[in-house]
């Protein structure tokens, strides 16, 4: 190994040490991803050992340009690129550094493309009331009269429960089918169907 590391000269070490900094910190990162220790791109840590959770890095401040990925990412595939066309094919160094920078775009462009598929893929989660205008469900605790009860809704593909009272201030029994008419803050207000 050492005799093989002697026979390199310069062009070679610089890419095989550009390689090798963008792989430690490639594989540190996906370490601490996997252990559960966060970091972003100030650099500041988020521990969270007690419970390790995917949903707890944020896409959007996960890659960007200037990035420790980005910096990483580029320095990895500058170094295995640009060692491989001078080392391997006997490239001279002008076509290493070309193509060497040109894999490290490459590959900043493919993460910075597979993250930004990634964003697309999140979703708050929050339920707008304003779409359950003239969703139908069920009464699922009485409506007294002048009064509110509990119903069943299907909203936004989810099956919710909501404060309601009926449109006419007259009582809706358990079960009886309704539609929901006007929205008030957050109580339904409902018509039997």
């Amino acid at each position: 190994m050492s005799q093989w590391y002697a026979a390199l000269n310069g062009v070679e070490i610089f890419f095989l040490t550009c390689a090798v900094i963008g792989a430690i910190f490639v594989v540190l990162r996906l370490v601490l991803l996997f252990i559960g220790i966060e970091t972003d791109i100030s650099g500041d840590m988020d521990i969270q050992l007690d419970e390790i959770d995917i949903h707890h890095v944020d896409s959007d401040v996960g890659f960007k340009l200037l990035s420790l990925q980005s910096l990483s990412a580029f320095l990895l595939m500058f170094g295995l690129v640009g060692f491989a066309l001078y080392n391997e094919n006997r490239e001279g160094t002008l076509i290493s550094l070309v193509g060497a920078v040109a894999a490290g775009l490459a590959a900043v462009w493919s993460i910075g493309k597979l993250f930004s598929l990634f964003e697309k893929l999140q979703s708050t989660g929050t339920i707008d009331l304003q779409n359950a205008l003239k969703a139908e469900g069920k009464v699922y605790l009485d409506i007294p009269e002048n009064g509110t009860g509990r119903v069943l809704i299907h909203i936004q593909n989810r099956l919710r429960e909501y404060d309601a009272k009926a449109v006419d201030n007259k009582g809706l029994k358990t079960g009886e089918p309704i539609r929901v008419v006007q929205v008030q803050g957050k109580i339904l207000v409902v018509e039997k169907i």
